[in-house]
């Protein structure tokens, strides 16, 4: 057996190991500093990409659809076209896939089709200041193991603009890629059952990047895993089913998009931080329908947005979750929605402030946990079914709108028995209990300075 060697450590690094307070080259009596956070003081903007993507296979041109066989592989013009150039290729029909390695500006003029044969993916952008404007990318393949898509954007400072995406399964497919534009794109899916469509735009670590004008119809989701400070200003997506889903996404802002006819609108899932403001989300519906949606989310604002015709305006879970966090609704208009806003688990924090609920079935309800219903604030919210008056025309009801539940407690607590909410047995039982309550009725919320009216509002 070979001998032990002892391991002879300076007295400090000795402190340090066993839990003292001295670091290392720090003598002993000196008072301790503290170290920077680590990684504060790296420079990333240089450092290389990691690989994530998994490697996609090569189709030969007889795999490809017939109809790309004898179209002119783009691919030559982009080799042949220097570093730093413009690149306006002859109007026409052209085969994929294509790599760009090096920034270029790539404009067809909205007269370039660029189809790869319904095998892989269309266009990889692989390089850092680079432009691509009116093109159109189709025939992506139909894998999801491979991410098939019409366009994977992988760097920096990127500028895509005015294309036109069909017949792909994913859409744009950001991965590591930072402060580049996505802007008045055209994206739609394969004509698949929606589940297994591809997102009409991915990101994926990726931070600072503005998506505005864009048009995502018939996709799945457009969706924003662990990407920070992004930007989604007008844009307009119409039966997918997440508009937005955040996913450990946080700080990022979502104005004046219109959303339709999606399963969801906006949904906030373990994030901290993000507004969402001055968007129209109507027709969220279905088992699921959701306008705006919060799950274990922190920190957000949601200001001035028209909710309406959905089967849930807001709903949340868990949420504000961390600790002296809030989330605040303000000044948003609420209406014709199954509920308007639904509270599951409910952990306090919230502030509903300024808001116009009109029309919907019902205006508040809780589900399961309810301790914490007193900790949420209620002020200057419109209420259609205000009983009070406004004796001096201040636009604020003289006596505090007080929501009480009697029958619905029995849906609340039991959501399989929301099928018979409008009941005539439910109905009949609600009316007696507030006519001679028998049981005490729960109190969902209480607004002190109710408004008399709701706010004027533009018709959209």
């Amino acid at each position: 057996m070979r001998p032990r060697r002892l391991l002879l450590l300076p007295l400090t690094v000795v402190l340090t190991l066993a839990g003292g307070r001295v670091g290392f080259g720090q003598a002993i009596g000196e008072p301790e500093t503290k170290a920077p956070a680590l990684g504060a003081t790296a420079d990333l903007s240089n450092a290389p990409r990691a690989t994530i993507d998994r490697p996609k296979p090569t189709y030969m041109l007889r795999e490809r659809d017939p109809r790309v066989h004898g179209l002119r592989p783009f691919q030559e013009l982009v080799d042949a076209a220097p570093s730093g150039s413009v690149l306006r290729p002859p109007a026409g029909h052209y085969a994929g896939p294509v790599t760009v390695t090096k920034p270029l500006v790539i404009d067809g003029g909205g007269q370039v089709t660029i189809d790869a044969g319904d095998k892989g993916t269309v266009f990889s952008l692989e390089t850092n200041g680079a432009t691509l404007r009116g093109l159109h990318l189709t025939g992506s393949g139909d894998s999801h193991d491979t991410d098939d898509s019409c366009l994977d954007v992988r760097g920096h400072r990127n500028t895509v603009e005015n294309l036109v995406i069909d017949n792909c399964l994913f859409g744009i497919d950001l991965k590591q890629s930072d402060d580049g534009i996505i802007r008045g794109n055209r994206i739609r899916s394969k004509p698949f059952d929606l589940g297994v469509r591809g997102d009409g735009i991915r990101l994926w670590y990726s931070r600072r990047n503005l998506l505005e004008n864009n048009e995502v119809t018939d996709s799945r989701d457009m969706v924003a895993w662990y990407s920070h400070d992004n930007v989604f200003r007008n844009n307009v997506g119409r039966r997918s089913r997440y508009s937005i889903h955040f996913m450990f996404a946080n700080d990022n802002i979502v104005e004046g998009n219109r959303f339709y006819d999606n399963a969801v609108g906006v949904y906030f899932m373990y994030t901290e931080g993000g507004v969402a403001r001055n968007n129209v989300i109507s027709h969220a519906t279905g088992a699921a329908g959701m306008a705006i949606g919060f799950k274990e989310a922190s920190g957000t604002l949601i200001e001035a947005n028209e909710i309406i015709y959905c089967a849930v305006g807001i709903g949340s879970d868990l949420s504000p979750f961390q600790p002296d966090s809030k989330i605040t609704l303000r000044a948003n208009r609420i209406a014709y929605n199954g509920i308007g806003i639904l509270f599951n688990s409910e952990l306090g924090g919230n502030e509903m402030l300024g808001n116009d609920f009109e029309g919907n079935i019902t205006h508040v309800a809780y589900g399961a946990g309810r301790a914490a219903v007193a900790q949420n604030v209620w002020a200057g919210n419109y209420w259609d079914d205000y009983q009070g008056f406004d004796r001096d025309g201040d636009n604020v009801g003289d006596t505090p709108h007080d929501l009480l539940a009697f029958a619905d407690s029995i849906w609340m607590e039991m959501p399989a028995a929301r099928f018979f909410k409008s009941a005539p047995a439910l109905e009949l039982l609600d009316f007696l209990e507030r006519l001679a309550p028998f049981s005490t009725p729960d109190r969902l919320l209480k607004d002190d300075t109710p408004r008399f009216h709701p706010v004027a509002r533009n018709e959209l």
